[in-house]
């Protein structure tokens, strides 16, 4: 019972952590792009989180430039997947990005202590 119980939870804090970045970021879609794409959004998330976690995976344990390298990289994958998705240029979707951030941080601020989990598919949310 343990692992299957232990696996729904993760299934499930997956999920919510899923809704919340995917929210934050049909937040900076409609709000910058105008785009009105719950599905684009949701897909949005989830490969700027495979984007950010693949450039983790890589680089992170190259000793002192490790982290500089993740921020940086992953910052231009979480931008060009915004860019792919949604349309404009690579300033909109930056712009994008910025707002999604922002409504990341503030639902996280309200829901984060209760819930545990981060923002998928949105860095430092």
């Amino acid at each position: 019972m343990g692992v299957i119980s232990g696996l729904v939870t993760s299934v499930v804090l997956f999920v919510i952590s899923l809704v919340i970045g995917a929210a934050a970021i049909y937040a900076g879609g409609y709000l910058v792009a105008g785009t009105d794409d719950r599905r684009k959004a949701v897909w949005t998330a989830l490969f700027c989180a495979l984007g950010w976690g693949l450039i983790s995976f890589v680089f992170e344990w190259i000793p002192i430039l490790g982290d500089l390298l993740v921020t940086v990289l992953g910052f231009g994958v979480y931008v060009g997947v915004i860019n792919t998705q949604y349309p404009g240029d690579w300033v909109e979707a930056a712009a994008i990005g910025f707002v999604a951030w922002i409504a990341a941080r503030v639902v996280m601020i309200v829901v984060g202590p209760l819930v545990g989990v981060g923002a998928l598919g949105v860095p430092w949310a």
